[in-house]
């Protein structure tokens, strides 16, 4: 059974200072195989951390010892030793259960309700997939009030049910529970269903991303009707394996961007629907086959994603973005300078709402741009007059020098951190 003792986390108990000799000659004594069972309990109770943890360790410790160190003090040794029981069970003989399984589960089922998060995470780690658990055991880990505890096992756990999961799905410890469900690998059409009629976005967006979750025809046309003002979700549904033609017609009715052309792109769609997204695709692209071209998303996020798009694909260019500013799309501009220049698109908005021309004018330069497109920008994100405008040198060069412009977008990056409502 030496196997379930070498996971990197049965070392993490290290000592603060090099324990003395005595200590030293404690910690072999515990850690021997041979150590009567009196000696052992004796050790249980030293007052050295690394002597307890050295008895947790040894193989030959178990039953009234078990009970014992879920007790001990210190969260480290009872994490190590829910985790040690966690991986004991399954290996244990019809011969070991007899006298173990009992008394190891009493204990388990002790360190499961533990004060301490980190006791309750190591068991979790630990039995997350290992099917033939005590149910009582994984239920309880995934009604952990942690989601840290109760999503590895929600997620992973060959011992929950369907009616296990539907339970946590309409009495769930918190949000993130029904999360979990969402996540989970060949979720069953019932499970799916129920997480589809709650009231928790979040938990359908991971649903619907769940390309393993077997969402029926039904629900899938419940979710698309309500996804309209919900635009998180629209790339997901594009994307689930199996749209019917009727679920496909209703996306195409108010999703945009690169998320319309992912649908036009479909090999599943009905002719006609084909050919009439190829059409609205062209249109949106202003007959150049540019993304984006005639587009001004209705808000912000979504020009982000747009704009990530463009940046993922080669076409987010000096030139589109003068385009862009030109035709007065200050969205569009915002998410696409931040795409390019690596920072959060509120840090672009930040200085606009500044009317910072320093500002704009240096996330121009972090983005790789020239002067010639930190003009357009200040005018449209801004809305400065000319005579405000900051200009190129003569040599067609920025008018700030490197340090500056590294100190103005460090600014607007630190003002959203300590004062987050600001402006």
């Amino acid at each position: 059974m030496s196997a379930e003792l070498a996971h990197p986390q049965a070392s993490s108990i290290a000592p603060t200072t090099a324990p003395n000799s005595d200590e030293a000659d404690r910690v072999r004594r515990a850690a021997s195989q041979s150590a009567p069972q009196s000696a052992l309990q004796e050790l249980a109770s030293d007052p050295a951390v690394m002597v307890r943890a050295a008895v947790v360790m040894n193989q030959s410790a178990g039953g009234s010892l078990f009970q014992l160190l879920a007790r001990d003090p210190d969260d480290r040794v009872r994490a190590l030793l829910g985790r040690r029981l966690s991986l004991l069970l399954p290996t244990l003989s019809a011969e070991d259960r007899a006298q173990l399984r009992d008394n190891a589960i009493a204990t388990l089922m002790l360190l499961v309700s533990d004060e301490t998060e980190r006791v309750r995470i190591a068991i979790a780690d630990a039995v997350k997939d290992i099917p033939g658990m005590p149910h009582d055991l994984i239920m309880r880990l995934a009604r952990d009030i942690s989601i840290a505890v109760a999503e590895p096992v929600i997620r992973l756990s060959p011992v929950l049910s369907d009616h296990d999961l539907l339970a946590l799905v309409s009495s769930p410890p918190g949000p993130a529970t029904v999360m979990a469900v969402a996540r989970r690998p060949g979720l069953a059409s019932a499970v799916a269903t129920a997480i589809a009629e709650t009231e928790n976005p979040e938990a359908i967006a991971a649903l619907i991303a769940n390309q393993t979750a077997a969402i029926s025809e039904h629900t899938l046309d419940h979710l698309i009707a309500r996804a309209v003002g919900q635009t998180t979700w629209h790339e997901a549904l594009v994307r689930r394996p199996r749209l019917s033609p009727r679920a496909s017609m209703a996306l195409a009715e108010f999703v945009s961007g690169h998320v319309l052309q992912e649908l036009a792109a479909r090999t599943d769609l009905p002719g006609d629907l084909a050919t009439r997204l190829a059409q609205s695709v062209n249109i949106a692209r202003g007959g150049g086959g540019e993304i984006g071209a005639n587009i001004d998303p209705p808000n912000l996020d979504q020009a982000v994603v747009l704009a990530r798009s463009m940046a993922k694909t080669g076409q987010l260019s000096e030139e589109k973005l003068i385009a862009t500013a030109r035709r007065g799309e200050a969205r569009l501009c915002t998410a696409m300078l931040a795409a390019t220049a690596g920072v959060p698109a509120e840090v672009v908005d930040r200085a606009a709402r500044l009317r910072s021309a320093k500002g704009l004018v240096s996330l121009v330069w972090r983005a790789g741009f020239s002067m010639r497109a930190a003009g357009p920008i200040q005018t449209v994100l801004a809305k400065l007059p000319p005579d405000a405008v900051l200009h190129p040198t003569d040599h067609g060069e920025f008018p700030l020098n490197a340090e500056e412009m590294r100190w103005q977008v460090e600014f607007l990056m630190r003002i959203g951190r300590d004062t987050p409502n600001f402006p």
